[in-house]
């Protein structure tokens, strides 16, 4: 399609095309309904290979990048560059948007068919490459994130039920005290 087109133009025509399906993918991504990004969902489980997280730390040494990566904060300002709060709503909203931001950053690697489709082999290698580096990092941080927020979220959780079961003891205690 874009084969016999001048170098420059092709470019160009990429780009533009790249930026429509950027931005068709990020509408979609805040106007589905969030039951599609949630976390028991098969597309964000884990998989064995990740071993709860520690391939992305030891393998990809994610903790030496993934803070110098921009991130987006989400249309309703929610900032996910430190946790704000430690109650079950707010990490069970915080491991929703890992999964959108994943759902995202995937969606878009898909444009790497459009440019094969429309493109020469190596232009559309070159360009994949760039696409893939642009958005592949940002869905693994999403993933390793996950990870540990579902850690810390299984801790608040046996805390609760620990202060749950020692206020129970006491409230028996007072009773036949």
């Amino acid at each position: 399609m874009l084969k016999e087109e001048p170098f420059v133009n092709a470019l160009m025509i990429n780009i533009v095309l790249g930026a429509i399906w950027h931005y068709a993918v990020f509408f979609l991504c805040i106007s589905v309904p969030t039951t599609l990004f949630a976390p028991e969902r098969k597309i964000y489980l884990p998989h064995k290979w990740e071993r709860g997280g520690k391939f992305y730390s030891d393998v990809l040494k994610i903790n030496r990048w993934k803070d110098v990566l921009p991130q987006h904060i989400g249309k309703d300002g929610f900032s996910k560059d430190h946790i704000d709060d430690v109650s079950l709503e707010y990490l069970d909203e915080f491991i929703m948007e890992t999964c959108r931001g994943e759902w995202n950053h995937t969606m878009n690697c898909l444009f790497s068919v459009v440019l094969f489709w429309m493109n020469d082999m190596v232009t559309a290698l070159v360009l994949t490459l760039f696409l893939l580096l642009g958005n592949l990092p940002f869905a693994v941080i999403q993933r390793y994130n996950r990870f540990r927020l579902q850690k810390l979220r299984k801790t608040v959780l046996r805390k609760m039920h620990r202060q749950n079961r020692i206020r129970y003891r006491n409230e028996v205690e007072m009773e036949n005290g």
